[in-house]
């Protein structure tokens, strides 16, 4: 599970747009779900009346090359089956692979939907291109995704594909 929570937020994309509401389709990635994942925080909060964990302060997750850092990463779990049922991060939340980065206020990972929300002042950067927007959404299903919120690009011709 832990794997397809680090791996849903790679995979960006270098794409012209200038939209309100911009579809885009995201590259194939792949990571080996046996890589460990690495997560570290100034503290760890565990609540069974809430069934949650919530990791706090200077959040840094990492698996293979893929680094997630938040000032807050909370995972909820279904309490019947026991599984992670959503993610939530906030605080700063950035998402890179050395050569992909995302940034934005807070993010939302909905395991059983499949849906990633990224939202508040996110940027995306891949080599030269950047694009920014107030939310991104990814369907992992599909491997789709779109851009809402006065989108905006900023790209070099002739660099990059």
């Amino acid at each position: 599970m832990k794997t397809v929570i680090v791996a849903a937020f790679v995979g960006f994309f270098a794409l012209p747009v200038f939209a309100q509401s911009t579809p885009v389709e995201l590259g194939p990635y792949a990571i080996s779900e046996d890589a460990p994942v690495d997560v570290s925080a100034d503290s760890l909060e565990i609540s069974s009346e809430t069934n949650s964990a919530s990791f706090i302060g200077n959040v840094l997750v990492i698996q293979g090359d893929i680094r997630i850092s938040a000032g807050r990463v909370s995972l909820f779990y279904d309490p019947e089956a026991g599984d992670v049922a959503r993610l939530e991060a906030d605080g700063s939340v950035v998402f890179s692979t050395p050569s992909e980065a995302a940034e934005a206020e807070a993010a939302l990972y909905n395991v059983a939907e499949r849906m990633i929300s990224l939202t508040g002042g996110v940027v995306l950067t891949q080599g030269p291109a950047t694009l920014s927007a107030e939310r991104l959404v990814i369907d992992l299903a599909s491997g789709n995704a779109r851009l809402e919120g006065r989108v905006r690009t900023v790209f070099t011709p002739g660099q990059g594909e």
